[in-house]
């Protein structure tokens, strides 16, 4: 029988035991004895929200398929479990066998979020690896990163062996295999990252010297081991319909933040939205198989007792037979007590239609996100959104009996006059204003319009990477504006506003734009008892100011500053198949307020279509 890391006494002194215990339906077990590889994989979060990310369970099922492999999980422990393991040297582990992270041979972690890179140290000090790749033995596992934030990886660098850039489905296996063919080989740690070097995809960054001008910006970044490439290409799957896929999720013991089963039904997006890193590094779009995306529900829905079923994707009202699904799982599941979820929609006639078989309209809220409040800032950022638009999809929507609306607006894009933050409040107004056009018999009560708008952060790989940000002041000096202009407004009784904090957007974009010496600053920070800075109640501003001082690193380089056309970034080596002129152009055409058409509507010639399918083939033979 399988025993617990943690004694009865420590389990029930802590906050929700059962984040480390393991045992969960649909959890793999294997014979440690039996496997040639062992890989523990890590979201450096807490379990309830590594539990909701898909990208861990689609690896977690592929990883274990193999014969030769065991794929166990690690999360990041709490806060009181955290001070228990450091009073009484318990090393960290992982849930499946509950052994210590550092007899595994991979240490695999995704990065989704900035603002989780101090967690990143807390999990390699909790499991006893040194944090430095530099100073790890045989004795350590390799740690690689995958996820969207490693289209930077450079702040993180000096802490991972190896980054992997792109779909996890392609080249994990060839890796699997050459670390097999290592193992036994005698050769040393660095011979194996040589080798993994040679694999499409894979960053040794350990291989790689960035050289600086005198004005800090980056002069060269050049490989310095043969095996390095000069550019490392992000990897993609091509067919989608056919990749690994869970049948057999891991079920949650507890509840956790996504707590249903996921379809993806399909990657990438045709928008082009100017600040969307996703939208852009995950070109071209490919749709998975209608078909094939059936027969998936019933499998998941029946191989987890989920009662809900969610549709993934950047932009599902894309998705060319969207009509035909949603009316299946409706027809399939109806009268079964599952409920079917569908974010990322256009507001527009089918999706109302569906939603209202799907939701108790009194209860729930339409979100929308218009971004911005003015036509011109949409068309900035290229939104391809009208006033029209928005306003008669609220209208269907109130006439279909909802009184609920959420709008998503951002704050400090570029080129933003302060007619174009007044205009969130009002274009708030406009809508509330279009339900109480409806007779007031016909309505579902007081409208409820909550706006809430997030700070912009320039993000690698698109249009925008270019362009300044602001400070701290002057976000909150924004948000205030659109504050005092909802006060002012006929309707804003049925109005509210929210805004997100404006010092993490700063944190945010250091580390989203940052070089190899902003690494310097998270170890600081993490030294100092910076953890969980994603959350609100964790976040510890002070400390991460005293971090720059005492690293002498000056956030406003990285934030501040327009780039130069010619300037050269941190990412530049990444080829994600999207071309820097492109990019380039957009921003232009951003300044100009010009709209670039869609990619359903016309190829705008971005550099994704080399990757030979999806988006850009479809109806060619």
């Amino acid at each position: 029988m399988r025993k617990l890391a943690l004694d009865d006494e420590i389990l029930l002194n802590i906050e929700k035991p059962a984040r480390y215990i393991g045992g969960e339906v649909n959890s793999v077990m294997k014979d440690k004895e039996k496997v040639d590889i062992r890989f523990a994989m890590c979201f450096p979060d807490v379990y309830e929200i590594g539990m909701s990310h898909l990208g861990i369970q689609i690896l977690y099922d592929m990883f274990n398929r193999r014969g030769d492999t065991w794929c166990e999980r690690v999360y990041s422990p709490w806060s009181d479990l955290d001070k228990v393991l450091r009073e009484k040297n318990i090393p960290l582990f992982a849930l499946e066998s509950q052994d210590p992270v550092r007899d595994f041979d991979f240490l695999g972690i995704t990065i989704q979020f900035e603002m989780c890179y101090t967690n990143i140290l807390q999990i390699l000090e909790l499991s006893h690896i040194p944090l430095h790749a530099s100073g790890r033995t045989a004795a350590d596992p390799f740690v690689i990163g995958g996820g969207p934030c490693t289209y930077n990886p450079e702040p993180l660098a000096e802490f991972f062996d190896i980054f992997y850039i792109g779909e996890g489905e392609t080249v994990y296996d060839e890796l699997l295999d050459v670390y097999k063919s290592w193992k036994g080989s005698g050769k040393s740690r660095k011979e194996f990252l040589e080798m993994a070097a040679q694999i499409e995809g894979l960053y040794i960054p350990s291989f790689y010297d960035p050289v600086y001008n005198e004005d800090g910006t980056l002069k060269s970044f050049s490989p310095n081991n043969v095996h390095a490439p000069a550019a490392v290409k992000k990897q993609v799957v091509m067919d989608v319909t056919d990749a690994s896929y869970p049948m057999k999720p891991v079920v949650p013991f507890i509840k956790a933040t996504q707590d249903r089963v996921v379809l993806e039904i399909q990657r990438g997006c045709i928008r082009g939205c100017r600040f969307c890193q996703a939208g852009m590094i995950y070109r071209p779009t490919r749709e998975r198989n209608v078909d094939k995306l059936k027969e998936y529900a019933r499998a998941m829905l029946k191989n987890t007792g989920h009662e809900e079923i969610s549709l993934s994707s950047l932009s599902s009202s894309d998705y060319s037979e969207l009509k035909e699904l949603v009316t299946f799982l409706i027809d399939e599941f109806k009268g079964k007590g599952i409920n079917i979820s569908l974010p990322s929609l256009r507001i527009d006639a089918f999706s109302l239609d569906v939603m209202s078989r799907v939701q108790d309209i009194r209860k729930s809220s339409l979100t929308f996100a218009p971004e911005a409040g003015s036509q011109r800032m949409r068309n900035v950022i290229n939104k391809g959104l009208t006033e029209e638009d928005i306003l008669d999809g609220a209208g269907q929507a109130f006439e279909g009996g909802w009184s609920k609306v959420k709008l998503y607006f951002m704050l400090g894009l570029p080129t933003e006059t302060e007619e174009d933050m007044r205009e969130i409040a009002r274009l708030s107004d406009r809508v509330a204003r279009r339900y109480y056009e409806i007779p007031k018999e016909q309505r579902n009560g007081k409208c409820q319009i909550t706006a809430s708008s997030s700070f912009f952060v320039p993000k690698p790989f698109t249009p925008f990477q270019w362009a300044p940000m602001c400070t701290a002041e002057e976000y909150m000096r924004r948000a205030e504006i659109v504050k005092e202009e909802f006060h002012a407004q006929l309707n804003r009784k049925s109005l509210k506003y929210n805004w997100h904090d404006a010092q993490v957007t700063v944190l945010e974009g250091v580390m989203a734009r940052g070089d190899r010496k902003v690494g310097k600053v998270i170890e600081e920070a993490y030294r100092l008892g910076c953890l969980f800075d994603s959350w609100t109640e964790s976040f510890r501003n002070e400390l991460w100011i005293q971090a720059f001082e005492n690293t002498g690193i000056d956030p406003s380089f990285y934030n501040l500053r327009e780039r130069s056309e010619e300037e050269l970034f941190p990412w530049d080596f990444i080829d994600t198949g999207v071309s820097r002129s492109f990019l380039r152009s957009e921003w232009e055409r951003a300044v100009q307020e010009t709209v670039t058409p869609n990619c359903r509507q016309q190829c705008s010639g971005c550099g994704a279509a080399r990757f030979g399918g999806g988006i850009c083939y479809e109806g060619k033979n």
